[in-house]
């Protein structure tokens, strides 16, 4: 029998995301690797989930050890709820997290690697 193909549903948050990762790629002057980016989501990563929808990593499975992690990890599985799964996907220099909830998968964030840093100066100035 064959396997229906998911849907896959793109948030507000994810296209916040992606202008915010174009706005950091301008000012590292890689404005080619954005475009770069647009077309390996719509050629590979898009498709790919549409096929095999828990292709990436379940992002529950890792609990945080911090308190504040915990928390925010609680929230999600919460908003998520019971028939959902959380799962992370790493593309490159990307980390993507969506949810798949029977035959929907939604995009919920990407983030460039460079972008998960702690910003001290920020904390500390």
């Amino acid at each position: 029998m064959k396997r229906r193909a998911a849907a896959v549903k793109v948030t507000a948050n994810f296209e916040r995301n992606l202008a915010s990762i174009r706005e950091f790629l301008v000012s590292a002057e890689s404005a080619p690797a954005f475009a770069a980016l647009v077309e390996n989501l719509t050629d590979r990563v898009i498709p790919a989930m549409e096929r095999f929808p828990d292709i990436g990593a379940s992002f529950m499975a890792r609990a945080p050890l911090s308190r504040e992690g915990q928390v925010l990890f609680d929230r999600l599985a919460a908003l998520a709820g019971p028939d959902a799964e959380v799962r992370q996907w790493i593309e490159g220099d990307y980390v993507i997290l969506y949810l798949v909830r029977g035959a929907s998968v939604v995009l919920l964030s990407i983030k460039h690697h460079r972008q998960l840093s702690f910003d001290f100066g920020g904390h500390w100035p």
